[in-house]
């Protein structure tokens, strides 16, 4: 048993080098990586002027729109490209199962979004060197911004594996994004409630669907474990999802 585990984590590592290559190779991961740096910290520098407050909430405030947009750029080549070349037919192929082929290029969109949030570290850098913000309610932002890219990620993954066209898992993954942002914003549940007053669809979306709520715990400095729940099991969930999809292809 224990000689199977570096294959199966060799595996993965293998996907994931081989991603990543991809992304770097085509210049992706610059492009993103600066776009997404220049537009997220020049957004707050702007807001940290204007209010002059030493601490990170606005930041990380600021993240889910950004993100619903910039992650799902990230994951809609990872299966719709390998369709589109032909060379899925070939990866799901190789001497490995298919779970160690989604983890793989799951793990090297997670390093493209962990150069994103390195981008940001000059931020609370700064914060430090000006005042005393305070060090949990940062860490607890960060965690809660990893749990959000982690699920964003898992499910554009899995929409790009049903797809066979980068553009269609661009905008599919786009508007479920914002869709699950934007039902967590109060205005907007007052808006949809409003429409159907004794339906109440909008604060069920808001309690039951939207990421937003849970996101907002960590940004508010709690480490909520049902949270931490939310954002594991349904990225556990999309990645099998992702796994049952390319099994079907293989049949």
């Amino acid at each position: 048993m224990s000689a199977l585990r570096p294959r199966k984590s060799g595996g993965v590592l293998l996907i994931a080098g081989r991603e990543l290559s991809a992304y770097f190779d085509s210049s992706i991961a610059y492009v993103y990586t600066i776009a997404f740096v220049l537009l997220a910290n020049s957004i707050f520098m702007n807001e940290f002027f204007l209010v002059g407050t030493v601490d990170m909430t606005a930041f990380f405030d600021l993240m889910p729109l950004l993100l619903a947009f910039f992650l799902p750029a990230i994951t809609m080549r990872l299966w719709a490209e390998e369709r589109r070349q032909r060379t899925i037919e070939v990866l799901l192929t190789l001497p490995i199962r298919t779970i160690q082929a989604v983890l793989g290029k799951y793990l090297a969109a997670l390093g493209l979004f962990g150069l994103f949030l390195v981008g940001s570290l000059p931020i609370p850098i700064m914060l430090f060197a000006l005042g005393d913000p305070d060090p949990g309610l940062i860490a607890s932002g960060y965690l809660g911004l990893v749990l959000f890219g982690a699920l964003f990620l898992a499910f554009g993954a899995f929409l790009s594996a049903l797809s066979g066209d980068q553009i269609v898992a661009f905008v599919v993954s786009t508007v479920l994004g914002f869709a699950l942002v934007l039902s967590g914003n109060d205005q907007v549940t007052a808006v949809i409630d409003g429409l159907a007053p004794e339906l109440a669809i909008g604060t069920f979306l808001h309690e039951s669907v939207s990421v937003l709520p849970h996101y907002d715990t960590f940004v508010r400095g709690a480490i909520d474990l049902s949270s931490l729940f939310f954002f594991g099991v349904l990225s556990a969930l999309f990645l099998w999802a992702n796994a049952l999809v390319l099994d079907a292809n293989r049949e």
